[in-house]
């Protein structure tokens, strides 16, 4: 088949990724749609706690009935919101007011900090002050008072948590739920151009649930996964379709095997569907061992 390549028509690609924010080398990008897929007692609370710690989140918000019953875990990390009822769809409404109410507050800041350096510059210059700057920023103990905010200028990066939620009533009914994975990353948009967003953690006992679990759209949605030990053979096939057909089942499998090892000390594969190019593989046994498949070194 011939082809023919003319110039005018290139596509021309954005400099950064929307709402990206800094990660370290080894961490994933961020924002995530993670999903935690273990049968109980598997170890997936506190796989998430740990990259949660890792990944450096600001806080987090947890929809869970049951989060009070991991208190010890759970105060590992900053969770300032949590809802319990999690047949209320309208908790995914609360989620997004508290991430705007975020982006309101620091372009307040910016433009209090814009007007507090124009007051500063006339002040040492010499030229006439605006009163009304004078009024807000002239304190009661007779100096000017900077603007502050809470994250120093920076945007807060924020994590929402959901488990415990087989059959919920969000669940069961994902409208909500699924406009929230999709457009996580461009929640509580800024005039700069990006978003505070946030990253969505989901531990679940099955991959696939006929009723009341994550559903095709939210699966679709997901940049990392954390498979534990299992031996429902579907659902390591199901898995191994949405690694998006880059490698065979049989090659899955094999590194499926390579992370689970002897099952002991809370095992898991973690996959990586959006890895940074500095690393190796896609696939780690836990977080802290890249897995290379032989078909990468051919």
């Amino acid at each position: 088949m011939r082809t023919q390549k003319f110039k005018g028509l290139d596509i021309i690609p954005p400099k950064g990724e929307s709402g990206l924010y800094e990660t370290d080398s080894l961490m994933p990008k961020m924002h995530q749609v993670c999903i935690a897929v273990g049968k109980r007692a598997s170890g997936k609370s506190c796989a998430i706690i740990n990259l949660i710690e890792k990944m450096k989140f600001d806080y987090c918000i947890a929809i869970s009935p049951t989060m009070n019953s991991n208190k010890e875990l759970m105060d590992r990390i900053n969770i300032e919101h949590i809802f319990e009822d999690v047949d209320n769809p309208k908790v995914i409404d609360d989620i997004k007011k508290i991430v705007e109410a975020e982006a309101e507050d620091l372009e307040r800041y910016k433009d209090e900090l814009k007007r507090y350096n124009k007051l500063m510059k006339d002040l040492r210059d010499g030229k006439y002050m605006d009163d009304d700057l004078l009024l807000q920023f002239f304190s009661d103990d007779g100096y000017f008072e900077k603007p502050t905010h809470r994250w120093n200028g920076e945007k807060p990066r924020i994590g929402v948590i959901f488990d415990d939620m087989l059959g919920s009533g969000i669940y069961s009914k994902p409208r909500k739920l699924n406009g929230l994975s999709t457009y996580s990353r461009h929640i509580g948009q800024l005039k700069e151009g990006s978003s505070i967003g946030v990253s969505l953690f989901f531990m679940i006992q099955s991959f696939k649930c006929q009723t009341g679990g994550l559903n095709k759209v939210i699966r679709n949605q997901c940049t990392s996964m954390l498979l534990f030990k299992t031996k429902d053979k579907q659902e390591l096939k199901d898995v191994a379709e949405s690694v998006g057909g880059e490698f065979e089942e049989e090659t899955f499998n094999k590194v499926y095997e390579t992370a689970i090892g002897d099952g002991k000390d809370y095992p898991f594969l973690f996959i990586d569907f959006h890895k940074k190019n500095n690393h190796v593989s896609c696939f780690r046994k836990k977080f802290d061992e890249f897995i290379i498949p032989e078909e990468i070194n051919k």
